[in-house]
């Protein structure tokens, strides 16, 4: 009897599992094939494409009593051939069984990754690469992101011409400030925050203004191309973007027209290419002639690594908001604030460590200075020395301030090595590096009674040790395609000030808005913006070309590279067949491939035209590849390669010259591995370059050689 009651138990337990994974309404992107031979009759947008959509709908026996229309969220025209819709797990199944069905995925979140910095890429208003490249004029940005803040002083139109004709955008700002010559279009895609794309955290605001953002008279500061127009995309609020609508969004910007677009945002987990719904978008818009720029992610994992993106990192710019520490021994330590008083009287104070204070618990909360942590512990008057970590540090300046401490220094964790932020705070505080912190903790711990005086010496431009990479700045590998070496390059994000959607000034209310931020974020609209300077230069040159020049530049004003690496679509399709099935390559390319048909040559990721070299060496192994390059610059020119030398490799390049006596030619160069040494090494990855040099120009290839010995795989 008991065991038919369990097995009872087990049945019903089981059913009742399988209805509930039934009950589940989700939203599921759909991939397609269109019918044998239809590519031709089915224009986006078409009827026809619509029909073919509704149709892996029709049929399905829904549990509730929602019609199709209401079941389809999105049909997609350019991005990828398929739709979204809302599905239960069941009914996917059965559409799996139709003809044409292709691949479901779940909708996946995405999220963000969250002025002197045109003039540290080397653009000054008057001379350079700025005003050879027109100041991005004509050239239209897509910025997918939050929304945007219209009305603010760095989206004006003044001075800014008006769109092109192949401008097909709308503009759905109703309220007080519509479009101009700056913000030319402006749509919302984000579902859960209907209404207009008006920005309601900050992010569109700030990365739309860093690639774009118009010159603000008085405020010193402006975008990397601020005569290049604005199209809006929004598609995420609150952090978070969502698949459906990411897809939506750049599906829309492929039929509006843009030139460049912008993402700073990617998933939160490594996926194959075909799986990446950034990366199907991106290869769509590829194909139409439009630059993709995509940020990195915020950790030591790399997002957004598709070949045909340009996959920013992030670096420091060579300005810092700089301050003191000076205690009372006389030792002084750098530290860095965006506080700057006007009214600030500099004196020798009280210093406190909070964490040392009371048992273990109680001084670990007081050591990170959180709510509550302070109220048993004498800080009056006093500076106060807090952990960074668990709580923004604007936070913790409120809990020193409410409990009657006068000032506050930051201590940054050791994982953040000597990265420092500048952020607002209530009251004066500075932050310094784990090792000055711990400095002064001694310092603290080991007098009777502690000083310490906060200078604060305003901003200072020609911080030595930038462009450094910033600790939270994704270093790869590649896991997406291990043969293409990521990121491409790096971009400022450290302490940038851009545009905000409301006032940080706390002390004098200002209404022109400015807040100062980082994150790889940050650095992709700023090559959005260098892309589009390009753009406005080179209206011919590919995506491709576009991103080999600014990845080989080897000098900060040198736009114009005067050798370029090309890619096509069908060497990127080449490259895919060599690392998917063809129905994977289907999914990413958007319609049915054979890739053993003659215009596939399916080559190893590695040979790719990349602009860029990622290596891997065995013992005694000799590793060849090819590379070649298209004359850009002067019709009659030479160019001499140059070889910086990488630990333990040998390498040769033939020819060591490349002639051209017109503008166009392409010319290959192959480049020879060998290791010098045999056995387990403690250096893993080495790197180096080569570098081709003509009188004018420098067109600089980076190299990575992962080292691989004989029952020994070098870690990544």
């Amino acid at each position: 009897m008991a065991s038919l009651f369990l097995l009872f138990f087990l049945f019903a337990f089981h059913f009742h599992q399988n209805t509930a994974q039934q009950s589940i309404l989700q939203t599921y992107i759909i991939h397609v094939n269109l019918p044998e031979g239809s590519h031709d009759f089915f224009p986006g947008g078409s009827p026809a494409l619509e029909s073919w959509y509704g149709s892996f709908l029709d049929g399905i026996q829904f549990l509730d009593t929602e019609t199709t229309p209401s079941r389809m969220v999105y049909m997609y025209r350019n991005v990828i051939t398929g739709f979204a819709a809302k599905l239960y797990p069941h009914e996917v199944k059965a559409m799996e069984k139709k003809e044409g069905f292709l691949h479901a995925t779940l909708e996946e979140k995405y999220a963000l990754h969250t002025t002197r910095s045109p003039n540290f890429s080397g653009l000054y208003q008057n001379v350079g690469a700025w005003p050879a490249s027109n100041y991005g004029k004509g050239v239209i940005i897509g910025v997918v992101d939050s929304g945007i803040t219209p009305g603010h002083p760095s989206f004006s139109g003044e001075n800014v011409p008006p769109p092109p004709a192949k401008w097909k955008g709308k503009c759905e700002l109703k309220s007080t400030v519509s479009c101009n010559n700056k913000i030319i279009g402006a749509r919302n895609f984000a579902r859960d925050d209907p209404g207009e794309p008006v920005d309601n955290d900050g992010h569109g605001t700030h990365v739309a203004s860093i690639a774009a953002g118009n010159i603000v008279p008085g405020a010193n500061i402006s975008g990397m191309a601020p005569l290049a127009h604005l199209a809006i995309y929004k598609a995420c609020r609150k952090q978070d973007c969502y698949s459906s609508d990411i897809l939506a969004a750049m599906d829309a910007a492929i039929e509006d027209g843009v030139d460049i677009l912008s993402l700073s945002f990617g998933m939160t987990k490594n996926v194959q290419i075909y799986e990446d719904n950034i990366a199907l978008g991106a290869f769509s818009a590829m194909k139409k002639g439009i630059f993709v720029s995509c940020s990195g992610g915020n950790s030591s994992q790399l997002f957004n690594g598709a070949p045909w993106i340009l996959t920013v990192g992030a670096s420091r710019i060579n300005i810092k908001a700089d301050a003191r520490v000076l205690l009372g021994n006389e030792d002084e330590y750098d530290a860095q604030t965006l506080f700057q008083p006007e009214d600030y009287q500099p004196s020798f104070l009280s210093i406190i460590y909070p964490g040392m204070s009371g048992d273990k618990q109680q001084s670990r909360k007081a050591s990170l200075c959180l709510r509550g942590s302070l109220d048993d512990i004498d800080v009056a008057g006093k500076l106060v020395v807090c952990d960074v970590g668990q709580i923004d540090s604007s936070e913790k300046g409120r809990v020193v301030r409410d409990a009657g401490g006068a000032g506050m220094i930051l201590v940054n964790e050791k994982l953040r090595g000597y990265t420092t932020f500048a952020k607002d705070q209530v009251l004066p505080a500075v932050e310094v590096n784990k090792a000055s912190g711990q400095s002064i903790k001694s310092y603290v711990n080991s007098t009777f009674s502690p000083i310490a005086i906060l200078l604060f010496l305003d901003t200072v431009i020609g911080d030595k040790t930038a462009p450094s990479v910033a600790y939270f700045s994704p270093r790869g590998p590649n896991l997406a395609s291990p043969g293409n070496l990521k990121p491409d390059i790096i971009g400022p994000r450290l302490n940038i000030l851009a545009a905000w959607p409301k006032s940080v000034d706390k002390k004098n209310n200002r209404q022109a808005s400015f807040n100062m931020l980082s994150g790889t974020s940050l650095s992709c609209p700023h090559l959005s913006g260098v892309a589009a300077l390009i753009k406005s230069s080179h209206p011919d040159w590919s995506p491709a070309m576009i991103k080999s020049a600014i990845m080989t530049s080897a000098t900060q004003t040198n736009l114009n590279q005067g050798l370029v690496h090309d890619i096509s679509t069908n060497d990127y399709i080449s490259y895919l067949c060599n690392l998917f099935t063809e129905k994977q390559v289907a999914i990413i390319v958007g319609r049915s491939i054979e890739c053993s048909a003659s215009e596939y040559k399916g080559f190893p990721e590695a040979e790719l035209n990349y602009p860029s070299l990622s290596v891997e060496l065995s013992d005694s192994q000799i590793s060849l590849h090819s590379r070649t390059v298209t004359n850009v610059g002067d019709a009659n020119s030479v160019y001499d390669v140059k070889i910086e030398d990488i630990p333990n490799v040998g390498v040769t390049v033939e020819p060591k010259s490349l002639t051209f006596t017109k503008v166009g030619v392409k010319k290959t160069y192959h480049i020879a591995f060998a290791r010098f040494s045999c056995g387990k090494t403690d250096h893993s990855h080495v790197e180096g370059s080569i570098t081709w040099v003509s009188p004018k120009h420098s067109v600089r290839i980076p190299i990575s050689v992962k080292l691989v010995t004989k029952g020994y795989l070098s870690s990544s």
